[in-house]
């Protein structure tokens, strides 16, 4: 299995999705220049969380524009699995390769904690590694988590099970707090419809080990390998 990660000036995350990437899979990770508009024959992309551009403008916004995400997008197209975390999850919205908006969290503050989250779909070779309704113990860290999207939208989420994790508690329940930023419907990752592209706010590359505290980000880059690989 050969992976592709996305390098922005800003970027703060794009060794941490190597190193779990490379640990879970074996096969060979690139650090790919956002300037480089070509892009190497690979079976996974991944767009990292971080601070893109300082984000400055809009989260993401700058990033977007960059002459690799044109073939990020044709590639996601034909169907290469694009997984945009955090910061890319945002990129990811601004190309139009999902839907909806990230927004300031509802505090207005930054939040970096560890968070709960349930697994809404195993039907995605992201989340396939999972049970549906399994709890996940997975870092944040953002400012702009606040996931929007139009009435319309959020129904066509929910009803082709593309919501792929919700904020829960420890046991699993929705509210009382378990949200961490707003984001409407307790959203922290979506699929597109393809099921290729996933966008997600929580930092499952910085739980992929016992050494960083725990592992239950890990299935997610084996199971990927088994899909992919």
């Amino acid at each position: 299995m050969k992976s592709a990660v996305i390098v922005f000036p800003g970027s703060n995350c794009d060794r941490d999705i190597q190193v779990a990437l490379a640990d879970a899979t074996g096969g060979e990770v690139i650090m790919h220049w956002h300037g480089d508009a070509s892009l190497p024959d690979v079976d996974l992309i991944a767009v990292p969380g971080g601070f893109s551009y300082g984000d400055y403008l809009r989260c993401g916004a700058m990033a977007a524009k960059s002459p690799v995400m044109r073939e990020v997008k044709a590639r996601a197209d034909k169907g290469t699995p694009v997984i945009g975390i955090c910061n890319g999850f945002q990129v990811l919205t601004e190309i139009g390769l999902l839907p909806g908006v990230l927004m300031r969290n509802a505090d207005l503050k930054f939040v970096c904690r560890d968070v709960y989250l349930s697994v809404e779909t195993a039907s995605s070779v992201f989340t396939g590694n999972y049970r549906k309704g399994q709890v996940i113990r997975i870092p944040i860290a953002h400012h702009d988590g606040n996931y929007f999207t139009d009435g319309d939208t959020l129904k066509a989420l929910n009803d082709q099970d593309r919501i792929a994790f919700r904020y829960v508690s420890p046991e699993g329940a929705r509210g009382n707090g378990a949200n961490p930023n707003g984001s409407m419907d307790d959203i922290a990752g979506i699929l597109n419809e393809k099921r290729n592209v996933l966008g997600m706010m929580p930092h499952p590359e910085r739980l992929a080990e016992e050494a960083l505290g725990g592992s239950d980000g890990r299935p997610m880059f084996e199971g990927l390998l088994a899909a992919l690989g």
